[in-house]
């Protein structure tokens, strides 16, 4: 099965510049990998959804029992390495910045267990909403570090080796998978008062001429500190 990705993107709500370049995220062409292989990545399941649409006063998208036992926000501080031992990945995390029409540089196609967060946002283990995202697959077919990000199920962690010695470890909220056509930028994106964590490849349906319809993600709040 041969794919080409579309990588046009559709202007989000009129919001403030700095956020709408990030918002430029899933709509842009991160993460736009097209794959030859016949089999689809896991996609997840309603029953890891947040269970209620959030407030609209709610700073983040939703809360839940991990979100409750949050810990205090670290500094800011260089991220190096993401894990997720629920779908086992162990992955050197790269920094991404933004093209000149404002999305996310993906990480390089040519190394598909490379991870990348926002270097332009939020630390991982800081507070607001830190992004990291990553291919899913790749053109050959060869699957990504991402590859397995919809079996993730509520409860999982996510480990984030930061540059001052210190894991970030967050625990996840909510997976949810979204149609471009209908991403809710300010719920992924929205500022939190806490340490959250976004988790972002491509999924949903799949075309052969447009590639992966959407995106999943991974919410996730920050847990412990080792």
């Amino acid at each position: 099965m041969t794919s080409r990705h579309d990588d046009s993107a559709s202007p989000p709500p009129c919001i403030p510049s700095v956020r709408l370049l990030i918002w430029t995220l899933v709509a842009g062409t991160v993460l736009m990998t097209g794959a030859l292989h016949d089999g689809q990545p896991p996609q997840p399941s309603a029953g890891q959804a947040f269970s209620a649409p959030a407030a609209p006063a709610a700073p983040a998208a939703g809360r839940t029992a991990a979100a409750d036992s949050a810990v205090q926000p670290l500094p800011p501080s260089e991220p190096l390495r993401i894990r997720i031992p629920a779908i086992e990945v162990d992955a050197p995390l790269t920094r991404l910045s933004l093209d000149p029409a404002g999305a996310l540089r993906p990480p390089p196609a040519d190394e598909p267990d490379l991870a990348g967060w926002y270097g332009g946002g939020t630390t991982p283990g800081s507070v607001g909403t830190a992004i990291t995202a990553g291919h899913v697959d790749l053109r050959t077919g060869r699957p990504g570090v991402f590859y397995g990000l919809g079996a993730l199920a509520k409860g999982n962690t996510i480990e984030i080796d930061r540059e001052d010695r210190r894991t970030a470890v967050f625990t996840v909220d909510a997976v949810e998978v979204y149609a471009k056509d209908s991403f809710p930028s300010e719920k992924v994106y929205g500022d939190s008062e806490r340490a959250e964590l976004r988790v972002i490849t491509c999924g949903g349906g799949y075309a052969e001429h447009t590639g992966y319809q959407g995106n999943v993600v991974v919410y996730a709040t920050l847990t412990a500190v080792e």
